[in-house]
C-alpha cells in the first residue's frame, strides 16, 4: 500500500458529549504514512463545559489540559499546515462539531475537508469495519479514547479492510482440467 492510497485519519477527545456546550481538549492524527501527532487543547476562556464522567473515560483532567494544553490558535494552524486536503473521522456529527469549535475559537479557517470514513468503504466494507477495528484495538493493545491512539486505529483498520480487498480482488479464477 502507498501513500497515495491511504487517507489521513483524525479524532477528537471532547469535555462531553454535549453538541451544544462540549468542546476539544485533544485531537490526534495518523498521517498517511503512519505518521502520528496529537495535541492537547487548551480550554478556550469561554468553554466552560466538562463532564466527570468523559474524564473517566479518556483519563485527561481539566487541570492537565490547563497546564500541558496548547493554545486553540497553535493547534488550528498545525492541522492546517499538516493535514493534506481531505481527512477522515468515524463520527462525523461529533468530530465536524469540534473541528468547527476549534476553528472558530482560533478564528481561523480549516484549509482541509473532514469527511466520514463511509465515503471511502463499500456497503460490504461498512459492515466488516467494526469486527476489524475490534482485532485492530486487540493486536494494538493500545489504550482507546486517546486521540492519537484511536487515528492510528481507524489507520491500521484501513489498512485491514485496503488489504481485505486487494486479496478478494486478486483471487484468480481457475478453471481445473484434467
Amino acid at each position: 500500500m502507498t501513500t497515495d492510497s491511504c487517507p489521513a485519519f483524525i479524532d477528537f477527545e471532547a469535555s462531553s458529549l454535549d453538541l451544544i456546550a462540549s468542546y476539544p481538549i485533544e485531537v490526534g492524527l495518523c498521517m498517511p504514512d503512519g505518521g502520528l501527532h496529537s495535541w492537547l487543547i487548551r480550554p478556550h476562556i469561554l468553554w466552560q463545559d466538562w463532564s466527570e464522567s468523559a474524564e473517566g473515560i479518556h483519563g485527561i483532567s481539566r487541570q492537565t489540559l490547563e497546564s500541558d494544553g496548547r493554545a486553540v490558535s497553535e493547534v488550528a494552524h498545525s492541522l492546517n499546515e499538516l493535514l493534506p486536503e481531505q481527512v477522515f473521522c468515524d463520527a462525523w456529527t461529533f468530530d465536524s462539531f469540534w473541528l468547527h469549535r476549534l476553528f472558530r475559537a482560533a478564528r481561523v479557517r480549516p484549509q482541509f475537508q473532514l469527511e466520514s470514513i463511509s465515503m471511502l468503504l463499500n456497503p460490504q466494507q461498512i459492515r466488516q469495519w467494526s469486527t476489524l477495528r475490534q482485532q485492530v484495538i486487540a493486536e494494538l493493545g493500545l489504550p482507546v479514547h486517546r486521540a492519537a491512539n484511536d487515528a492510528l486505529i481507524l489507520h491500521k483498520t484501513w489498512e485491514q479492510i485496503f488489504l481485505q480487498g486487494e486479496r478478494t480482488t486478486a483471487l484468480p479464477n481457475h478453471s481445473h482440467q484434467t
